[in-house]
């Protein structure tokens, strides 16, 4: 895609959805690390109010008041004197639905456009989980995060997605191993349910027998020994004497996996939730003098005409403190065990990580068996190619 073609897919997007909906757009075109070495990056930055436009052209009004009314039709008040009502606001642009519809479209809208170019990828709005990829799913760096990273500076976020760029990498290879072993056990049993095939161990010997016959060298025999002894050591040590052994040792390894991805995912979750939690409890102490302030105003307009000139502040404020009183009801907020809660899931993570390794190290060692049978069935093919080419040709009288 040219930056022109770019601008154009951008501008579309936002006239058909943003713009006919009666909102004012502002767009700007990002295209960082252009430079040797990095990735390009091409994207756009939308700025659009929520606050509709009326007719001759003033603000309208974000969200109306609903009153909450008594049994009487009567408005209630509060300890303080006034009166409770529900903020209901007079357009949708601003919630979940509406933003979930603008990334479906916005996905639609690329993917179109791929088709149109003849281009092998798409994109998908969806969320891993939503999508049923068992990925775990990394956090946004910002552009803040990516500067810092880019100039060698090691971040917090930048290690959290390391770790989880790594860990992933081990399930892809874990997952594409027990697939590919799974088909091949499946092929092998076919073909050792034929009359007159060798099994599984006479396969092996067969390879052996075969690898120590091409051995010149007493180093090459020894090396030969040395392997064939570990690989039945392996095979004795796991109880693996057959295929149908082999099958059950791969859906073991298919069984600890998912549950160790149940434990990542929920180590991972709330790994991300504390440091949620510590965003929060920042922004809390920053913006609790701008609360404080509104709490000493006592007369309505006075107060009202405070709460437009720190509307943001506030709604940032009331924000930290639900997250925060979603973990802390009794109001105590506790960083240290938040931090130290932290530090027992990295613990935690390392020592699943280490059984995710440990998984597909055996999984190599299977992949070896099964490349040494390959070996050894091809082998064999021929021999008995071989053996039907030089027998006797019984002439016919």
């Amino acid at each position: 895609f040219s930056l022109e073609e770019n601008i154009a897919l951008a501008r579309q997007f936002l006239l058909e959805n943003f713009v006919s909906r009666g909102m004012v757009v502002d767009f700007a075109v990002h295209q960082p690390d252009r430079e040797d070495g990095g990735i390009p990056n091409p994207h756009f930055h939308v700025l659009c109010p929520i606050r509709p436009i009326e007719q001759d052209g003033k603000w309208g009004l974000k969200q109306r008041r609903v009153y909450e009314l008594d049994e009487d039709d009567n408005r209630i008040r509060d300890q303080n004197g006034e009166f409770v009502f529900n903020a209901v606001p007079t357009t949708d642009w601003g919630s979940p639905e509406t933003l979930e519809y603008w990334r479906q479209t916005w996905a639609e809208l690329c993917n179109a456009k791929f088709a149109e170019k003849e281009l092998d990828v798409r994109i998908d709005h969806r969320s891993y989980e939503r999508q049923g990829v068992e990925f775990l799913p990394t956090v946004h760096e910002g552009a803040t995060v990516r500067a810092m990273e880019k100039k060698g500076i090691r971040t917090e976020k930048g290690e959290f997605n390391r770790w989880i760029k790594a860990t992933n990498a081990v399930i892809r290879d874990i997952k594409k191993k027990i697939t590919l072993l799974f088909d091949w056990i499946a092929e092998a049993k076919a073909e050792l349910a034929k009359p007159q095939t060798p099994d599984l161990v006479s396969l092996l010997n067969a390879y052996y027998t075969q690898r120590k016959a091409g051995a010149y060298s007493q180093k090459g025999k020894i090396s030969n020994l040395k392997e064939m002894n570990e690989t039945f050591n392996y095979l004795r040590a796991n109880g693996i004497y057959t295929l149908e052994d082999l099958e059950s040792h791969v859906n073991e390894h298919s069984s600890t996996t998912e549950s160790l991805k149940k434990t990542l995912d929920g180590q991972t979750a709330r790994m991300k939730a504390i440091k949620q939690l510590y965003d929060s409890s920042a922004a809390f102490q920053n913006l609790k003098s701008v609360y404080d302030g509104l709490q000493k105003i006592k007369f309505e307009k006075p107060r009202a005409k405070y709460k437009a000139e720190h509307e943001a502040e506030l709604i940032q404020f009331y924000a930290a403190r639900r997250k925060l009183t979603g973990e802390f009801p009794d109001g105590k907020v506790d960083m240290k065990k938040l931090s130290d809660e932290y530090d027992e899931l990295e613990q935690a993570h390392e020592t699943t990580y280490g059984e995710f390794k440990a998984v597909r190290d055996d999984l190599h060692r299977l992949w070896k068996v099964k490349s040494c049978v390959d070996t050894a069935a091809r082998f064999n093919e021929r021999t008995e190619e071989q053996k039907l080419q030089n027998r006797p040709q019984t002439r016919q009288k």
